[in-house]
């Protein structure tokens, strides 16, 4: 089965789409498919995702769109800036389709729909005949990194921070966060990861001690393991989210995109993360530090933990392409 998805990432986009095309990439390839990308972005997508790829603005060309739909058999589109027609186009052109949706943004003609979102069985989906729902956090799509886990040692004590804000840190919440830290728990080890395009690195680097320790690029099982090695995380609210909770790491998490929102919000109500607030909010830092000082008890941690990893057991991906092959 050759497979076709059509997404967008890079710089001022951030890489969440890219990563949950390429978990669902990897659990088709276990049923033996051919995954072929169309991208929208920037080259900085090409060293992310390490595949075969063509960087072509789909979006605003739909007869280049329809051209790419040829001798695939299965489309995937996971865009927030996809038009109906290009929903419209594939179910008339392609034997199946898989859209990614996150927020109910449109009502589809077609095929099967998935939403991973912890919240997305509260979203009012309409039911129409030719459409099947995938919904919840039991389909969330993750890295293979992230299939399968060990079981997380809760410490009693917080020693190890990881602070991770996506591949390009647009609003510049590393530097804020670690500055933070170090003025209020600077006995705290800092794991800092930053992506392909971080600005501002010798900025960051300045702060690198031996309490602080920056890792670049880090792979899917080297972001695992260092969420392993982490108490806590303070995070972006976006796909990395879903990784912590399968490892099972207490988070605290800001909202950088409005789309974070109702997921740092649902991670809140769910008791897995607590909710610090908006990236802009004038008193974040003070915010999230009062966030990691609740994180500091262990009881909390450790029942955040075990929420984490109930609603979100890594398998996901592979229920969604046992449910499509």
């Amino acid at each position: 089965m050759r497979i076709k998805f059509f997404t967008e990432g890079g710089k001022g986009i951030g890489f969440g789409h890219l990563m949950r095309c390429l978990s669902l990439c990897q659990a088709f390839e276990e049923t033996s498919a051919e995954c072929l990308f169309v991208i929208k972005g920037t080259q900085e997508v090409r060293t992310a995702l390490n595949r075969p790829l063509k960087l072509l603005d789909w979006l605003e060309d739909l007869e280049l769109f329809e051209r790419e739909l040829k001798d695939a058999h299965l489309i995937v589109i996971d865009s927030y800036l996809a038009k109906p027609e290009h929903y419209e186009i594939s179910c008339k052109k392609a034997g199946r389709n898989l859209f990614i949706d996150d927020f109910g943004r449109m009502e589809y003609p077609c095929g099967y729909v998935l939403n991973g979102s912890v919240y997305a069985k509260d979203l009012n989906y309409p039911q129409k005949q030719d459409v099947v729902y995938l919904l919840g956090s039991e389909y969330t799509p993750l890295r293979r990194a992230f299939w399968e886990l060990q079981q997380k040692e809760i410490r009693k004590k917080v020693e190890k921070v990881l602070i991770t804000f996506g591949g390009d840190d647009s609003k510049g919440m590393t530097r804020k966060v670690v500055n933070a830290l170090e003025r209020e728990f600077p006995h705290l080890e800092k794991l800092v990861v930053v992506g392909s395009s971080y600005k501002n690195r010798e900025e960051l680097y300045a702060l690198a001690s031996e309490k602080v320790k920056i890792y670049e690029n880090l792979s899917a099982e080297g972001m695992k393991n260092l969420m392993l090695k982490a108490d806590i995380a303070i995070s972006a609210g976006g796909q990395t989210t879903y990784e912590l909770a399968a490892v099972g790491v207490p988070s605290v998490l800001v909202a950088v995109a409005d789309n974070q929102l109702l997921n740092c919000k649902s991670w809140h109500k769910e008791g897995f993360a607590l909710y610090a607030g908006w990236w802009e909010d004038e008193n974040i830092e003070e915010m999230v530090l009062a966030a990691v000082e609740k994180l500091l008890k262990h009881q909390l941690r450790l029942f955040s933990s075990t929420v984490g990893r109930r609603l979100v057991d890594g398998q996901g991906a592979r229920r969604v392409a046992h449910k499509i092959s």
